[in-house]
């Protein structure tokens, strides 16, 4: 694998409005061929670099906030092409996807040889396709699945030129062969996928235009601070001496720990494991006037139910009933 570029400036062509980033793979001479991907000049200046990784697969990572924009060119073998080829090409592939973070889009395209069919494949593939799936887009399925990303092309509706994407010579077949990929968690970024035949292009192939809209948000998870009935200890010698015992059992079950870190680890684990199992919880108090025990228990309820959708949806509607009265009362 060639060594990534993190300046490519002084390596690309400039005209007056785009940008070509060849693939030069560590060959001495380059010769004209795999693939190449084109950008405008704003987006050149936010490229963080650039990975050749083969004739056939080409990373760019593009500066984003609050994450970066990965894409991938490729340029799969033929039909006529041998397993090892093939082979290759997926495993330059999943090099190039290594490459980019999990939580960062990533947007793969190009010219994979593959028909993936009209036939619906769970959430990678749509029932927009077109003709009939074979044993290479069997293949591209099963990566996708893999790697959890889709196939853009097939969850569009079209006209039928609107899908196609080569025609043999003499112009007797036409198939979809040029896909649009994207990260499985992003797929409500992309808005189109479609194909523009009356382009002019001298090419068998016509370009495949897609449509992306990335609304990012920062994932956090609360935090959730469990708070203890501590007044307890002092009052309840029984809790006192059974909350001293669990400490201490935890705690010498444990094992002793030669590094100071550790141990207090240890000793924090036992601590919070005893107060878990022996101490009560705060009661949640109200903060609204109206808010009644009621409503509370049914609010705890709900959130118990949160992985039965129908017996959750059902509690969210007795809570906000509820609610309601007791506002107005």
């Amino acid at each position: 694998m060639s060594r990534p570029k993190t300046n490519p400036k002084n390596d690309v062509k400039e005209g007056s409005c785009f940008k070509s980033i060849p693939v030069s793979s560590g060959r001495e001479s380059y010769v004209p061929q795999g693939v190449d991907i084109i950008v405008d000049q704003t987006a050149s200046k936010a490229i963080k670099g650039y990975w050749a990784l083969s004739d056939r697969v080409h990373l760019v990572k593009i500066a984003g906030k609050p994450v970066d924009l990965n894409i991938i060119q490729v340029y799969a073998p033929t039909a006529n092409s041998n397993d090892e080829d093939l082979d290759k090409f997926y495993n330059d592939l999943d090099t190039a996807k290594t490459q980019c973070k999990s939580q960062d889009p990533l947007i793969i395209m190009g010219d994979f040889n593959a028909k993936v069919g009209t036939e619906k494949v769970y959430d990678i593939v749509g029932k927009h396709g077109l003709g009939i799936r074979n044993e290479q887009g069997e293949k591209l399925i099963e990566w996708c699945q893999t790697n959890n990303t889709i196939v853009g092309n097939t969850w569009f509706q079209q006209f039928p030129r609107r899908k196609w994407t080569w025609k043999s010579p003499g112009d007797e077949t036409r198939n979809q062969i040029d896909y649009m990929m994207i990260s499985k968690r992003y797929r409500n970024a992309s808005l189109l996928a479609k194909t523009y035949p009356s382009a002019d292009c001298c090419s068998d192939h016509v370009p495949v235009v897609g449509k992306f809209k990335l609304k990012l948000k920062k994932n956090s998870k609360p935090f959730t601070n469990i708070k203890f009935d501590l007044a307890i200890l002092k009052a309840n010698q029984t809790i006192r001496e059974k909350y001293q015992i669990a400490v201490q059992n935890k705690f010498e079950a444990l094992g002793d720990a030669e590094e100071v870190e550790q141990q207090w680890d240890n000793f924090k684990s036992a601590i919070m494991e005893a107060a878990t199992e022996v101490i009560p919880k705060v009661k949640r108090k109200a903060t609204q006037k109206w808010m009644t025990e009621e409503i509370l228990n049914l609010m705890e309820e709900r959130r118990c139910a949160k992985g039965n959708k129908e017996k959750y949806e059902q509690i969210h509607k007795n809570v906000q009933e509820i609610c309601n009265m007791s506002k107005e009362n």
